[in-house]
């Protein structure tokens, strides 16, 4: 039995099955998403968008959606579904639709009458191209099936409207079209793996809308533009493919491009596999390097959620080539920054002063998956020259004062994860002492000296090093652990921030921490009554006056709320972290109690992925960005950490005996 799959009963309830949506992506940044009965709900679904470099960094929408209309007797069922103004849904296809199930590959059953047929899609790894295949399992009498190309054309954060700019020229090329709408745009593709009969009708489907973004309190209608249709017969036991690509493709090798990437797929048939598929949906390769991308379907690459996410998205799924290749691009990268002050193509805010503490973190956790040996003769360099560009003062925006912290100015713009601004001004101004800068900072150091402290020849150098984490340890303790037993989040002159945030978590979650046992054990418990939800940590506790659980409403609305409250699940891997630091293997019980909560997501939202964000509150509703690379990695992260737990467990039970 599939464990994604939604019969009849749901997926003819669009208030069930609306919200549900599905990603793939090639790898290469290109994607297709939509919803599972195949509406589109917001302005960044599409059948084949993808990345056009020679116009911006941004994603495009080139074919929208494609309807397909079954025939018989000459009575036509269109299969398509489109939201329109006042809450109308047509032509409503879906309730044609019996089974949804995505083990592999997408797979929506059909049944019109007599006639039953499957619709499978697959995205083309580090190809600008989709195959849809359609196979007719039973029929009584001659069918054939009508395809409309719904086009946008248009960068995937904007909406088309009906114009007189477009270029309607469709030209026939082998088992198909191609056709272009708008200067510096690539030409689309649509062929078939046998020859169909093409009519010209181009016409305006106007007033399409998108609930998603008219929830969001942003533009939701568009037009888009239909060329014409296909038709083609299909017999019963047949399958055709339908491919749509950015350049001509060889029909006769439909049938084999299709069964050569099913056999790249994890079968998603456990918590597990569904995240280690959605990992490797984020990775992304083009000529300057390989990557993570943040997430879908609206982030592109950002320094810090890579850096987050690359241990879980590799190392956990024992994927150790991808976290070398990830990270040699990211290395060089932040090498170009720091030494020549030269921005990365693909890699953005880079030069946000906490990249290189993170980088070395990600570093530490190569050494976990590793050993100490393998992972200082490969980055032992680097986490040094890190520690000393700090020490030198040349990560802009991160100074090292005399009591051994480090301190940034947040005042004028975001330098945190917490980066909601309005009019370019942070409004949570973290600057000053900031918690997991100098949490970071400390585990830094100490975790270069585990590296080295083997090597006689470095022990002069790390009697340095001992000293400056003695010292940052000290201040650290002074200056952030407050008379309540828990940790300010930052600290500028005399201001105290008295805020209860998940920071703290990454403050005792690390592996080196300023904090004995019993103090980390005070803030743990604090962060468990009062950020702690099944979906991760809150970003702010209830008992705050600005504590806002849902990320809704306009944009403004939305960016007052994100950082007060709605939960992030890449934080519960340092909460995992820190109990297990606190409680050892008899805390893995609880943790992974805890996990339910993150497979209950496997079937909701974007499914087999785990959203951007939650509400605070129940019933913790996910938000923003439909699948996310921290948030994946980090509970593939904790997986692995749960599963060495146990395994370690078990020995130690059996060498009891």
């Amino acid at each position: 039995m599939s464990y994604l799959k939604f019969d009849k009963s749901l997926m003819i309830n669009l208030e069930q099955s609306l919200p549900k949506e599905m990603l793939r992506t090639n790898k290469s940044g290109a994607y297709h998403c939509t919803t599972i009965v195949g509406c589109n709900t917001r302005k960044q679904h599409g059948l084949l968008v993808i990345p056009i470099p020679e116009m911006d960094d941004k994603a495009h929408v080139l074919l929208s959606s494609l309807d397909e209309t079954v025939i018989q007797h000459g009575a036509p069922f269109n299969l398509g579904l489109h939201q329109y103004g006042d809450g109308v849904f047509s032509p409503n296809g879906h309730k044609y639709i019996r089974q949804y199930e995505c083990e592999s590959v997408p797979t929506v059953t059909y049944r019109v009458g007599g006639v039953i047929f499957t619709k499978e899609k697959v995205f083309i790894s580090h190809e600008n191209r989709i195959l849809i295949k359609y196979t007719l399992v039973e029929a009584h009498s001659p069918t054939t099936l009508q395809f409309r190309p719904f086009l946008a054309f248009r960068n995937a954060n904007d909406l088309c409207i009906e114009n007189g700019a477009i270029n309607t020229a469709v030209n026939n090329v082998r088992n198909g079209v191609s056709t272009c709408l708008y200067d510096g745009y690539p030409s689309l593709y649509m062929q078939f793996s046998k020859q169909p009969e093409w009519v010209n009708n181009g016409h305006w489907y106007k007033g399409v809308e998108y609930y998603k973004d008219k929830d969001r309190g942003i533009p939701y209608k568009e037009d888009l533009w239909v060329p014409g249709y296909f038709q083609i017969p299909i017999r019963k036991g047949e399958s055709i493919i339908f491919s749509a690509s950015t350049f001509e493709t060889d029909p006769d090798k439909f049938f084999e491009t299709y069964e050569e990437e099913l056999k790249t797929r994890t079968c998603r048939t456990s918590f597990y596999n569904c995240l280690k598929n959605s990992a490797k949906q984020f990775y992304l390769k083009n000529k300057y390097g390989t990557y993570i991308m943040a997430g879908y379907p609206w982030y592109n690459v950002r320094a810090r959620d890579e850096l987050m996410a690359l241990p879980g998205c590799t190392l956990a799924i024992d994927h150790k080539d991808d976290y070398e290749v990830i990270m040699d691009t990211f290395l060089k990268a932040l090498g170009r920054w720091l030494n020549d002050g030269i921005k990365d193509k693909t890699i953005g805010e880079i030069d946000l002063p906490d990249i290189p503490l993170w980088t070395i973190w990600t570093i530490q956790q190569f050494r976990r998956s590793t050993s100490t040996a393998e992972c200082c003769e490969k980055y032992g360099e680097a986490v040094k020259w890190l520690v000393e560009e700090v020490r030198n003062g040349k990560v802009s925006n991160l100074r090292l004062d005399n009591n051994g912290l480090v301190s940034s100015n947040g005042a004028d713009s975001p330098v945190t994860w917490l980066s909601a601004s309005v009019d370019g001004k942070p409004l949570i101004p973290r600057t000053g002492y900031i918690l997991e800068f100098n949490a970071l900072w400390y585990n830094a150091l100490r975790f270069l000296i585990s590296l080295y402290e083997n090597e006689p020849s470095e022990q002069d150098y790390l009697d340095g090093i001992r000293a400056l984490a003695d010292k940052v340890k000290a201040s650290f303790v002074s200056t952030f652990l407050n008379d309540y037993g828990y940790l300010y989040d930052y600290v500028n002159g005399t201001y105290t921030d008295l805020e209860v945030r998940p920071n703290m978590a990454i403050a005792i979650g690390m592996e080196y921490s300023p904090l004995d046992r019993r103090q980390r054990k005070k803030v743990l418990d604090l962060i468990t009554r009062e950020l702690l939800t099944p979906k991760g940590l809150r970003s702010l506790s209830p008992k705050s006056y600005a504590y806002r659980p849902s990320y809704v409403g306009d944009p403004i609305q939305r960016e007052y709320a994100v950082h007060q409250g709605p939960a992030r699940p890449w934080l519960f891997g340092f909460y995992a972290d820190a109990y297990f630091k606190v409680f050892g293997v008899s805390g893995v019980g609880f943790i992974e109690r805890m996990l339910i909560g993150y497979e209950d997501e496997m079937t909701e939202g974007c499914i087999g992925s785990l959203s951007e964000l939650y509400d605070g509150n129940p019933p913790y509703t996910g938000r923003g960005a439909v699948s996310t690379a921290k948030n994946v990695g980090e509970i593939l992260r904790t997986l692995k950490n749960v599963k060495e737990l146990n395994k370690l467990q078990t020995l130690e039970t059996e060498e009891s005996k």
